[in-house]
């Protein structure tokens, strides 16, 4: 077998990137506070051409922006460090509270589900959404999770079976099992 090159990839140039169609899906971070966490759903959704990440509260931002905490220039590196630069590609809004992006994602006509166990929540393997509708995925802070006033304003919620010990995976793995079960079936 051969490794392919970036080049026998075909991967779109950043300038590319911004001018493609997006898949209907933008993941919002609920006071994520690991950096790391922050940068690994900037390069997750880039490679699944997301149309947004929405940063809430304390969750760190990957460059100044009016209303945000300002970053220091440690935060902004340990972002780029595992974004890769998809920090620069796809598009990020910060909300100083959570419930305010909730709130202007369902009046834009997005289904808004956080990622959570809670009473009634839908098996991530059970999800079935409409290929022509608007989605958002909420994950949660890594010892809280999404806040329960958040969760009260979501459309619903989806859980991850889980079958050992543990009751709750990683922020950035969480995220990148759902965005990719979710992206695959509005592809289709």
């Amino acid at each position: 077998m051969h490794k392919l090159t970036i080049e026998e990839m075909h991967r779109l140039t950043p300038e590319q990137f911004r001018e493609a169609g997006k898949i209907p899906l933008i993941v919002v971070l609920d006071n994520v506070r690991s950096l790391h966490n922050v940068g690994a759903v900037f390069r997750t959704a880039d490679a699944f051409r997301l149309a947004g990440v929405y940063l809430c509260g304390i969750s760190g931002v990957p460059s100044p922006i009016e209303g945000a905490p300002v970053p220091s220039r440690s935060a902004v590196e340990e972002i780029h460090k595992t974004a890769l630069g998809a920090e620069n590609t796809v598009s990020w809004r910060y909300f100083a509270d959570t419930k305010d992006a909730v709130f202007d994602l369902q009046k834009e006509g997005y289904q808004v589900m956080a990622i959570e166990q809670v009473e009634g929540s839908t098996m991530l393997s059970d999800v079935q959404l409409n290929k022509n509708g608007k989605y958002a995925i909420i994950m949660g802070h890594e010892v809280f999770g999404v806040a329960q006033e958040v969760v009260d304003m979501a459309d619903g919620c989806i859980e991850i079976p889980q079958y050992g010990t543990k009751h709750s995976l990683n922020v950035s793995v969480t995220a990148g099992i759902v965005m990719y079960t979710l992206a695959m079936q509005l592809l289709k």
